[in-house]
Order: structure tokens, then C-alpha cells, then sequence
């Protein structure tokens, strides 16, 4: 296995995406297995590889990568924006074209921590007047 050309991280929600691209023939490996059998959903598989499918780059770079925490749909988002910084990584020309897509911007959007005497982080114990 050749030496990756780069190592990036993509981050969404609680999902932590560790990438490494290195040059191959297209094949994605996620936490050792078939990307298709990771991301059993095509709406998954589909965000994940747009930073591959805007540049053209599907058949370039083979794909390894090891995700941690999270739902599938955060992973899956972690993962395109692991794969789109590490194509800047070893293509600077591509940032426009990735940063017109919007697949540059880190998703900040977290959930917000429970409060003391609430039953989630906003919602409150029903009111009884009597």
C-alpha cells in the first residue's frame, strides 16, 4: 500500500471522519469496509463522494477512511468535507471549484447541552397551576 498523499479531517455533529488519500483507482474504504457496505443508503454515498464527483477526481485517489461517533448522515458529512480538504490539500487549483459548492464550509451546527430542572436543553416539565 503506497505511502498517502494526504492525511485531513472532516468534522459534522459528533462525527469525526480521518482521511487519507493516496493515488489509486477509486476505491473508498470506511473503518475497513466496502463503502458501499458502510453507506448502505445512495442519498449517504452520494454526499460523500460530491467533492470526487465536482472535480472529476473519482478515478484518481483511492480513499481510506476511519470514522468515529456520530449518526450515519453526520459521518457521511464528515466524510466529504475530510475528502474535500484533502483534495485542496494536494490540489490548490480545486479550492474554487469546492468552495463554490459550498463543500469547503465546516457545518458548525451542534446540539445544544441539557439544562439542570429541564428535560432537554429547551424543553420544560408540563405547567400545573393547581
Amino acid at each position: 500500500m503506497p505511502a498517502p498523499l494526504c492525511q485531513s479531517t472532516g468534522r459534522r455533529k459528533e462525527a469525526v471522519a480521518r482521511v487519507r488519500i493516496r493515488p489509486g483507482g477509486g476505491v473508498i474504504r470506511v473503518n475497513q469496509r466496502a463503502f458501499e457496505e458502510y453507506f448502505t443508503s445512495a442519498s449517504y454515498r452520494m454526499a460523500a463522494t460530491d467533492p470526487l464527483r465536482v472535480t472529476n477526481t473519482a478515478e484518481r485517489y483511492d480513499i481510506d477512511a476511519t470514522i468515529t461517533g456520530g449518526g450515519i448522515s453526520g459521518q457521511a458529512r464528515a466524510l466529504r468535507l475530510g475528502i474535500a480538504r484533502g483534495l485542496v490539500e494536494i490540489d490548490p487549483e480545486l479550492r474554487p471549484i469546492l468552495k463554490r459548492s459550498g463543500l469547503l464550509t465546516r457545518n458548525a451546527r451542534e446540539k445544544e447541552s441539557k439544562k439542570y430542572g429541564l428535560k432537554k436543553a429547551r424543553k420544560a416539565p408540563q405547567y400545573s397551576k393547581r
